[in-house]
């Protein structure tokens, strides 16, 4: 059982939204807060927000946000007695929550076993073996040579899924559809690994088709209490990354939503994770559920849980971190209307979701009942070169799924951006496809259903679509009455405002 603290003044070791999100939570919690910024964040609006905020070295994050030795002296010179690292840079570095540990600074996230060991995809796999988790077949260990790959491939038959141990982001994964191609998709994906993760070491799962992407939101305190705040389904993907998420699944009934719940507990319990996590699974078309990994940090997607569970999952991570107990248990909690988030990248998805950068001449989010904006741009600011091109997350709620993708579309239109090209038209048009409305979608969405053509009005069929969007919109503008007339082609604003 860990000793209670109390947190005073908190460092966010990260930039942006996340760091602008956290810096919220602990400023209603009473708790002071420090930005460091790299040269490129300058002028951004974390940094004004924080308390004190502090340079940490030019704008290549290897120069800054990665260099925990500036971060962990900016601890030391302002007396920080806690440093939350958002997602992404290092927030699943154990080194660095060991040498924050060492400093006498509290790591506001699991210990560094726990991320050591889901960090491995092959640990991970060991860690929860013997706790009743589903997995998919394959191999136990790094698969050490072709003939090894081939036996393998050859008992759960192929399709097969080649992965890297290490890390994720759909890096050093290949899917293999027959044993002609298996020595090339091993080789690559032994070559990709390696550059992206300094780690050659892969192994080979049986592919499972139509899968969907769900995962687990859970909570653990130092006092043995571990709670899953529900799913989270992220199936519609581009390049094995997110872009549209909501909770609850369309598709998950009470009983299975218990048994992936509890699964879920089961890995955490597994590594005595404290915190917040999420453990991700697959789920195939006949419902069964596969134990795929688990984040051990907090998630981009982590508003959809807020929002039907009412907890602010930051608060609750920091509570942790004090040695405070859970204030509730599993009954207590309860699943309320349906939440959907978009991630407005700066990518142009006519152009294979290829990132885009300039500077957002025009940057206007949407405002209203049911919506809500995680941002850390403002009009005129430049989108840099150096970091994920992700301008902002957009949320809606509703008391219902068709509510709160009715209120997507408005909010999507209703969003202005101009000077580069984003991912909201790609997300404009899932939520008006009849695949993602009737919920029955998997990870394949963007390979089956997406084409730039879409886009552009040469597709037939989403020319039609496009037109009764249009006609909607014009409709509901002009019922709203609103004082500021709408445009005479019933477009919405980010079509009206693309470069």
């Amino acid at each position: 059982m860990a000793k209670k603290h109390t947190i005073k003044k908190l460092l966010v070791a990260n930039r942006g939204e996340i760091a602008l999100r956290v810096m919220r939570s602990a400023r209603e919690m009473g708790i002071s807060t420090v930005a460091v910024y790299s040269e490129a964040d300058r002028n951004a609006p974390f940094v004004r927000f924080a308390d004190e905020a502090v340079c940490i070295g030019p704008a290549p994050s290897k120069e800054s946000y990665l260099v925990f030795e500036k971060i962990i002296k900016v601890c030391t010179d302002l007396n920080v007695d806690a440093v939350h690292p958002g997602y992404g840079f290092l927030s699943e570095n154990g080194d660095f929550a060991k040498a924050l540990e060492k400093a006498g600074v509290i790591f506001v996230g699991p210990t560094p076993h726990a991320m050591k060991v889901m960090g491995d995809k092959l640990a991970a796999k060991e860690a929860v073996k013997g706790h009743g988790v589903p997995l998919v077949p394959g191999t136990e260990g790094a698969v050490g040579s072709l003939e090894e790959a081939m036996a393998v491939a050859k008992t759960i038959t192929f399709p097969i899924l080649i992965k890297a141990a290490a890390g994720g982001g759909g890096k050093g994964m290949r899917i293999v559809e027959k044993e002609s191609e298996l020595k090339e998709g091993l080789e690559r994906a032994i070559s990709e690994a390696q550059n992206a993760f300094g780690d050659g070491s892969v192994f080979i799962e049986k592919y499972v088709a139509g899968p969907r992407h769900i995962e687990i939101q859970i909570l653990a305190d130092t006092h043995g209490n571990t709670v899953y705040v529900f799913e989270r389904e992220c199936s519609i993907q581009r390049r094995h990354q997110k872009v549209v998420e909501e909770a609850p699944s369309a598709v998950l009934t009470p009983a299975l939503r218990k048994k992936m719940g509890e699964a879920a507990v089961n890995v955490a319990k597994s590594v005595d994770y404290v915190g917040a996590g999420t453990v991700e699974f697959l789920l195939d078309e006949s419902m069964e559920f596969y134990f795929m990994e688990m984040n051990t940090r907090l998630q981009v997607e982590h508003p959809v849980t807020e929002m039907i569970s009412g907890l602010d999952l930051v608060k609750e991570q920091i509570k942790v971190a004090q040695g405070e107990e859970l204030s509730f248990k599993q009954e207590d909690l309860k699943i309320t209307g349906h939440a959907i988030e978009v991630r407005v990248y700066a990518e142009d998805p006519a152009n294979n979701f290829l990132p885009d950068i300039g500077t957002l001449t025009t940057y206007r989010p949407p405002q209203g009942m049911g919506i809500r904006v995680d941002d850390g741009f403002e009009e005129g600011m430049e989108i840099p070169i150096y970091y994920d091109p992700m301008i902002a997350k957009l949320i809606t709620y509703g008391s219902t799924r068709e509510e709160a993708i009715q209120r997507m579309e408005r909010a999507i239109d209703d969003y202005a951006i101009s000077g580069v090209e984003t991912t909201l038209p790609f997300c404009r048009y899932v939520m008006g496809h009849k695949t993602f409305r009737s919920g029955k979608y998997d990870t394949h969405f963007v390979r089956d259903h997406f084409t730039p053509e879409v886009l552009e009005g040469k597709d037939p069929e989403a020319m039609m679509a496009a037109a009764l969007v249009a006609a909607h919109i014009t409709e509901e503008r002009t019922r709203r009455a609103t004082t500021i007339a709408p445009p005479a082609s019933g477009l919405s604003a980010w079509k009206l405002n693309r470069r």
